[in-house]
């Protein structure tokens, strides 16, 4: 993916237009390189932290001739993967692709003035709520199961009970008829 393909699909992803998407990229890259440059490090939660890093001066090879080649001290930049970054690539699901701000778009124009975040955490509220609702639901059909197993075996016995009452009746009327003889 080259730079136009990254700004197209933020825009797309985001809902903003291309040139907000550029700047938004030229802002990232700006405050990363100037704050990485004075030495700082800079950490983004869930993706991970960029650090300056100095390479001492050392001998090289020249790949051609062989020769000795005197290679300076310099700075470089070092990556370091977040905990969410290395989770999302070694897994095969889904990834969740985040809301656009076409979201907090349609809200204004009803009239409402709902920032990003809480329209954000209403959807993680909404979803927490579903998913409760189907752990109900499965624990219910488990309840369901539990009685119908319960309201079975108790027919079982009452059909065992009139069938022992009725080996008892024949077995007395055997015991009758025998007396009598």
């Amino acid at each position: 993916m080259n730079r136009t393909e990254l700004i197209g699909a933020i825009s797309d992803d985001a809902g903003i237009s291309r040139r907000q998407a550029d700047a938004a990229i030229e802002a990232l890259v700006y405050e990363i390189t100037s704050r990485v440059r004075a030495g700082e490090t800079v950490r983004i939660t869930g993706f991970g932290t960029y650090k300056l890093r100095s390479r001492k001066a050392r001998m090289g090879r020249n790949p051609r001739t062989g020769a000795a080649v005197r290679v300076k001290a310099s700075k470089g930049i070092g990556f370091t993967p977040g905990v969410q970054l290395k989770q999302n690539l070694n897994t095969d699901g889904k990834l969740e692709k985040p809301t656009p701000a076409a979201t907090t778009e349609v809200a204004a124009a009803k009239g409402a003035t709902v920032p990003a975040k809480k329209v954000v955490a209403k959807k993680a509220a909404a979803k927490k709520t579903v998913a409760k609702k189907a752990v109900a639901k499965r624990v219910a059909k488990k309840v369901v199961a539990k009685k119908a197993a319960a309201k079975k075996t108790v027919a079982k016995k009452a059909v065992a009970k009139r069938v022992a009452k009725k080996v008892v009746a024949k077995k007395a009327a055997a015991k009758k008829t025998v007396a009598k003889k």
